[in-house]
């Protein structure tokens, strides 16, 4: 076959069985970076198949987690080793600034590096001892992998998200089939190169770019798949949890959000402005916890508006390879209609557009869009209740705490809020009393793989990051002994 990648299954670069694959575009240019193989529901099998064996007849698992950390800690000064050019790759994939993409091949670097410090810490917690309440008994507690995981990722932090997944199931011992978005899949196959240099033992990663509806569908169908972490939207996050279902799989779901940002009226302006544009622009909004929904105390709405406005006419849009820029475009021409046609919408539901709404001057390629700002949003329109993932952001007005804090918390969504405000006491109040799994005061988005990260309600189940994301690819088991001389006495007395 003529295409440029192949997929990468049982520590092998090989072509998907049925021969297919699709393109992957720039979308600053609209041209074509490769013609990507794509997996099938054959090609996901032989994967599944070959991380089973893994599993179940390699060493992997049976590693002390020393030994598995030194591999991810290889892994790590990889990524580190390629930084600019997996940068590089990420700007043209998924279009996102070069800061931006350096930064995320850093902390994914550095994901490896956390996960590789808690599979040694796995190797001093294995068998601790439980008290029991009956002293002619012992028993211990251990910590094993899951088994066979499949993970679903994005195309808005294409490495990052990869890290996330395949950092904690290594370290815990699992075997994992990977599977990045259509849209973006380079980076996730150059991860693979970089495992396998690192000396990760065939099948115990395995990397499948392909559509949704055939590679993801029959992942999360899979019977032989043991865990499933999926990132992404809440349509599909429900077809993945109904799939799962069928063999009661171990689910982990991370899915959208419409986070609001609660903004005090004692609050320093500049300071607003910063992290209100930072919590929506970054990414070019393209963020599952980007804080979209921004409730501003009534007497700072007009000259926090005002402020914004400014701000957002000086963003510099263009290629993210481009010095300076902030704003890169959006991913692809089906993200980018999307987003226009949220605009259109708000508009025609009686929001007041600020700022932007556009394709900027002087683009006549590439999925540009201007930093968007809308005003004085109704409550029931759509642009404040569903998210839109790109650069735009709604602004209302309110009164008081209690009246933010309906509003805040008025949402299908969880994932994640933030607030702002001199007085530490009420920000602290609130930040208890809003009901999301990740909660920021007097800042917004920023993220550390220490800390767990997950949503309530419809954002999710579960929580990455942390110890809380090893503790995703682990079982609890118990061992109990019984230490007396003396029968039992139950039948034989």
């Amino acid at each position: 076959m003529n295409a440029d990648t192949q997929l990468y299954i049982n520590g092998q670069w090989v072509d998907p069985v049925e021969g297919r694959t699709f393109a992957t575009i720039d979308p600053s240019s609209e041209a074509l970076i490769a013609r990507v193989a794509a997996a099938t529901a054959a090609d996901v099998d032989l994967a599944v198949q070959a991380a089973r064996q893994a599993f179940d007849e390699g060493p992997w698992p049976h590693l002390s987690g020393s030994a598995r950390a030194a591999v991810l800690r290889r892994i790590a000064q990889g990524i580190r080793d390629r930084q600019q050019a997996l940068a590089e790759l990420e700007v043209r994939d998924n279009g996102k600034p070069l800061p931006e993409a350096l930064w995320d091949v850093g902390d994914s670097a550095g994901c490896f590096d956390y996960y590789a410090d808690l599979a040694e810490g796995l190797d001093d917690r294995q068998d601790q001892p439980v008290a029991l309440a009956d002293e002619r008994f012992s028993s211990v507690v251990r910590k094993e992998p899951v088994g066979v995981a499949g993970a679903i990722i994005p195309w808005n932090f294409p490495l990052l998200m990869a890290a996330w997944k395949v950092a904690p199931a290594l370290a815990a011992g699992c075997c994992m089939v990977l599977k990045p978005s259509e849209l973006t899949p380079m980076t996730a196959l150059e991860l693979a190169r970089i495992a396998d240099a690192a000396g990760l033992p065939a099948g115990v990663l395995n990397v499948l770019p392909g559509l949704g509806q055939s590679a993801g569908a029959a992942l999360a169908e899979h019977p032989g798949i043991d865990k499933l972490a999926f990132t992404g939207s809440v349509p599909t996050g429900s077809r993945i949890m109904q799939a799962a279902a069928n063999d009661i799989k171990n689910i982990s779901l991370e899915l959208g959000g419409k986070s609001p940002f609660i903004i005090f009226a004692d609050s320093d302006i500049e300071s607003a402005v910063e992290w209100i544009m930072f919590g929506i622009f970054w990414n070019q909004g393209q963020v599952c916890s980007a804080t979209s929904r921004v409730l501003v105390q009534r007497e700072l709405y007009a000259p926090l508006l005002d402020r914004l406005r400014q701000e957002a006419e000086k963003v510099r849009i263009g290629n993210g390879m481009e010095e300076g820029v902030l704003l890169g475009p959006l991913v692809s021409k089906g993200q980018y209609d999307k987003v226009l046609t949220a605009i259109a919408g708000g508009l025609e539901e009686g929001a007041r557009l600020v700022y932007g709404g556009e394709r900027p001057t002087g683009f006549d390629q590439g999925f540009y869009l201007q930093p968007t700002l809308f005003a004085d949003v109704p409550l029931h329109s759509a642009i404040w209740r569903e998210e839109i993932f790109g650069p735009v952001v709604c602004v209302r007005p309110f009164d008081d705490e209690a009246e933010a804090l309906r509003s805040a918390n008025d949402s299908r969504f969880g994932l994640a809020a933030a607030v702002m405000s001199k007085d530490l006491v009420r920000a602290e109040r609130v930040a208890r009393k809003l009901r999301a799994g990740i909660v920021w005061i007097n800042c917004s988005q920023p993220t550390f793989t220490e800390a767990p990260w997950g949503g309530y309600k419809q954002s999710g189940i579960g929580r990455e990051l942390g110890e809380w994301g090893l503790n995703n690819y682990l079982e609890i088991k118990q061992i109990t002994r019984y230490d007396s001389d003396q029968n039992w006495g139950w039948y034989l007395k």
